[in-house]
């Protein structure tokens, strides 16, 4: 008989029954009445009153008849948290059962109890289990140290579990490691600031072994985390690859995703001239085309991914095409994104292909598809410029059909191709005015309102076309209006005779008949511009325009390297990362790409950041080209003057892990006890001669002007991305202020105004100090230069990389996003001339760990004048000794928020290359403090 037995009794006074049931001596009754009791449980019954007579069960060997008990205490202990306390003695007693299968279910157990009266008693048994012989109770272990971290953070903590569960990782067992690794990643993801999976290649090694023996799960764990580490060097970076490419044939998908996440990851460290890189990029395509035989809902999320790498990456996939035509049983949600990555993989070779499938699904019967298919035709013209004609002659054979939908679809993508080739396929005109009436749709109207009025002289009946659709003015959407307004100006402008009346009525409609704002005042623009200065209105409305991009669809480049990190999850399906979509008070950390680099720099300069750091040390965050980095980094800084560093960043500064440091108390307390001696850094043991004390009369703190270095305007965000809109821009650090010098730039047709500007929280808590002050509209092609002081008093959040800085302009046409990089030396303040005993001391109190050693090449000046440009960069020389023929300058700098840095710069005359140690309470920094001493020195 099944189990069904159990849902079915209806006889009276059911709780008494089952009480004088579990009561029974009877084993078998007994088991019989607690499934009777889970059964009433599962369907909802409050069966709770039975909670003693339940526990009192637990005291038997039958292993079904525990697991039953366990299932019902879960349920109860949260509402009978003090009858819970009864099964206690119980746990512990199961913790040192001889059957490893009651130890771990006892252990399980625990972890689900979420009572914080019972917690504490359940340390004791977790320690021992944690330290069991049995692998399966090791591993259960381990993920009960999560589940109780969940509950009471800081006793896991007092308790030492965090220890043990690194121990863990160590684990002989492959199945302990995964779950290890497990735990303090999902314990790591509550609290990013912690550092707990300490990643180095000792760990890596042992993680990399367990990767080819745990189950599937085990190794989605692994390779997860393994995603989170930074290789030292390409070399490291390639090793690892090779031991995570055979997980590429696993067949579960979720581990192909992974391993496709770890090597994308790493792939950014290897040089594209390595054989090894060619062979990667065949080996990752016939996973990724494996997963396209899974069933629909696999495959949709596969797509997602692809469509991430194939903007990455396209050389991975191009030559797959075919794996991404359409079968006619797919489908809608499959369809759409298989169309999208052909067109992102399209190419002058696979072109022709491309097309006969497009116009094939062109005539297909799901409107939403044929519509993609149309805009795809459109797109691969913009795309793939030897295909134009064809993808031209296609569409007119789409528009022939007479399929409203498709015509309307096929207008829509011709004046996008008019936009990127002009003067070429002007001859059809004439076909798609011929559809104009069965135009409905305000996207296809208002594209053929653009056509007429951009070639209204070749277009005889010009001013009747736009007269018809003036008639329903008020009728149309907004966007018909504007689009119909620009048109009738543009025909005014090319036939002023003909079309007075047409404009004087079109002027009149959008200005005194019309509520909307936008068609208002792009009324009065253009009237009082006509009224005022007809040849100054031509200029403006028939001026060049620029042509259209190839892919305006493309994921911006920052946020695409974040995506790549995520692929595999959620981030990866949505587009978006997960601080878009995760609420609830889980930090969210931004992942980034490692820094490319090549062997010969691994062997020159060595690692800065400790091992397990995350991923970021790299500059490739800004959206616009390349050489905008060189510009970011060799920003230098004006004269510092003594103004006291505002206190109230350091404080908050407390939010992220990088406070580590400053020597000042957090709030800026001047008073600091210096720490007992310890290691002394080279040479400066001896003691300080009479000489140091007047090397540099520094008593005022104040930087000189001489040498100061601001780099050039670089752009930040470029036209195109912008709707007109060109920001460019600098910073300087002025008399202990910091600005961002902007430059706006309008390239739009129209006037901007209502600018406003806004910081997204940053490590430094940089913000502006004042709005964005723009006092008169800016004009088409007109630039305004304005100095944006900033403070450093908004919120905090740490970035990747660390002087990340993410930006949001506003003005009256949208809101545009762009992230740009602050060299670190703006935050140097006036007061960072550390006194010489308190030097050494500190100095001797940071541990040997946090010092970072980087070379400064190709630097041709001596010790004086290294000193003096470092200086008016606020970075103070404490002491300058000679030693055996080096000199040895050693400095201090302090960062707005409190945290000092301590150098020591040893120079070999003739030598133009120089060595750098730094040492920090925040080693994170020192990597973006040595980027700043280039910048300085270079300059």
């Amino acid at each position: 008989m099944t189990d069904s037995k159990y849902f079915t009794t209806t006889k009276k006074g059911e709780i008494f029954e089952l009480k004088a049931e579990l009561n029974s001596d009877k084993k078998e009754k007994k088991k019989e009445a607690v499934k009777k009791v889970i059964a009433s449980m599962t369907v909802g019954k409050d069966v709770s009153a039975l909670f003693p007579d339940v526990v009192n069960c637990m005291q038997t060997d039958n292993l079904e008849l525990k697991k039953l008990v366990y299932l019902y205490l879960m349920n109860y202990a949260k509402s009978q948290p003090d009858m819970a306390i009864m099964a206690v003695n119980t746990f512990v007693k199961d913790c040192e059962d001889p059957n490893p299968l009651i130890r771990a279910l006892a252990v399980r157990t625990m972890g689900c109890i979420r009572v914080d009266k019972i917690t504490e008693y359940l340390c004791e048994p977790l320690r021992k289990c944690l330290k069991d012989e049995d692998p399966y109770v090791r591993k259960t272990a381990a993920v009960c140290v999560a589940k109780l971290h969940d509950i009471n953070a800081q006793l896991v903590e007092d308790q030492g579990f965090l220890d043990t569960l690194k121990d863990l990782i160590s684990d002989s067992n492959p199945m302990v490691v995964a779950n290890a690794v497990a735990a303090l990643s999902e314990i790591a993801e509550s609290h990013p600031s912690s550092n707990l999976l300490d990643l180095n290649p000792q760990s890596i090694n042992k993680l990399l072994t367990a990767l080819n023996e745990c189950t599937e799960w085990g190794q989605i764990f692994i390779l997860d985390c393994l995603a989170n580490y930074t290789p030292k060097d390409d070399r490291e970076a390639q090793s690892i690859c090779e031991r995570v490419t055979p997980r590429l044939s696993h067949a579960n998908s979720a581990v192909v995703l992974s391993a496709v996440k770890v090597l994308m990851k790493f792939m950014e460290m290897l040089s594209k001239d390595l054989d090894y890189y060619g062979t990667l990029l065949k080996k990752l395509a016939p996973p990724l085309v494996t997963l396209l035989s899974a069933e629909p809902e696999l495959q949709y999320v596969a797509l997602r991914n692809i469509n991430l790498i194939v903007q990455k990456r396209p050389e991975i996939l191009k030559h797959e095409m075919k794996v991404f035509f359409v079968k006619y049983n797919d489908p809608i949600y499959v369809k759409l994104e298989k169309l999208d990555i052909m067109i992102r993989l399209a190419s002058q070779a696979n072109i022709a292909q491309v097309l006969a499938e497009l116009k094939e699904y062109a005539t297909e019967v799901d409107v939403d598809f044929v519509r993609k298919a149309v805009r795809a035709i459109g797109r691969c013209a913009i795309k793939v410029e030897q295909s134009a004609e064809r993808c031209v002659s296609t569409l007119l054979d789409l528009i022939q059909t007479k399929v409203n939908y498709v015509v309307q679809e096929a207008i829509v993508v011709i004046k996008d191709i008019f936009r990127k080739y002009p003067n070429k396929y002007e001859s059809v005109i004439a076909t798609l005015c011929e559809n104009l009436d069965s135009l409905d749709e305000p996207e296809a109207r208002a594209a053929m309102i653009w056509i007429v009025g951009e070639y209204a002289e070749r277009i005889d009946n010009a001013d009747e076309l736009l007269e018809s659709f003036l008639e329903g003015f008020h009728d149309e959407s907004t966007q018909v209006q504007l689009q119909l307004l620009t048109a009738i100006v543009k025909l005014f402008l090319k036939k002023p005779t003909e079309t007075q009346e047409l404009v004087q009525q079109v002027l009149s409609l959008a200005t005194q008949d019309s509520d909307n704002p936008d068609l208002r005042d792009r009324g009065y623009i253009y009237w009082r511009l006509l009224s005022t200065d007809p040849v100054a209105a031509k200029e403006v409305v028939l001026a060049e325009k620029p042509l259209i991009s190839e892919e305006t669809d493309l994921i911006e480049p920052t946020l695409l390297d974040e995506l790549i990190c995520y692929i595999g999850t959620l981030a990866s399906v949505y587009h978006k990362p997960p601080s878009a979509f995760v609420e609830g008070g889980r930090g969210v950390v931004h992942k980034s790409l490692p820094p490319r680099t090549a062997s010969s720099e691994s062997t020159e300069s060595p690692e800065t950041a400790p091992a397990g750091a995350p991923p970021g040390e790299q500059l490739d965050v800004i959206p616009t080209q390349g050489d905008l980095l060189g510009d970011l980094l060799n920003l230098d800084l004006g004269p510092p003057v003594s103004g006291p560093p505002l206190a109230t960043s350091s404080v908050q500064m407390g939010a992220v892990d990088l406070l580590g440091g400053g020597l000042d108390s957090l709030i800026g307390a001047p008073n600091f006890v210096a720490p007992p001696a310890a290691a002394v850094p080279a040479n400066l043991g001896a003691p300080m001669g009479s000489g140091l004390s007047d090397l540099f009369d520094l008593t005022s703190s104040v930087g000189t002007l001489s040498g100061s270095y601001v780099a050039p305007k670089a752009v930040w965000l470029p036209a195109m991305k912008a709707k007109g809109l060109e920001i460019s821009g600098t910073f300087t650090r002025q008399v202990g202020s910091i600005t961002m010098d902007l430059q706006l730039t309008n390239k739009a047709l129209q006037v901007m105004t209502d600018f406003a500007i806004q910081f997204n929280r940053n490590s430094f808590g940089l913000a502006p100090a004042a709005p964005l002050q723009v006092h008169a509209p800016l004009s088409p092609n007109q630039t305004v230069e304005i100095s944006l002081p900033l403070n450093t008093v908004g919120s905090v959040m740490k970035m990747e990389p660390l002087n990340n800085l993410q930006v949001a302009v506003k003005n009256n046409i949208d809101v545009f996003y762009f992230s740009t990089l602050y060299p670190l030396h703006i935050l140097f303040v006036e007061d960072g001339k550390m006194d010489r005993q308190m030097f050494l001391a500190t100095w001797k109190d940071i541990p040997n760990e946090n010092e970072a050693q980087f070379q400064i090449r190709d630097c041709p000046l001596n010790a004086e004048a290294v000193s003096s440009r470092l200086q008016s960069s606020n970075i103070f020389t404490v002491a300058k000794r000679n030693v055996e023929g080096q000199d040895m300058l050693y400095q201090s700098l302090k960062l707005t928020n409190g945290i000092w840095v301590l150098a020591e710069l040893r120079i070999q005359p003739g030598n133009p290359n120089f060595t750098l140690s730094l040492k920090c309470r925040a080693p994170e920094v020192s990597q973006h403090v040595y980027q700043a001493y280039e910048t300085i020195l270079k300059n």
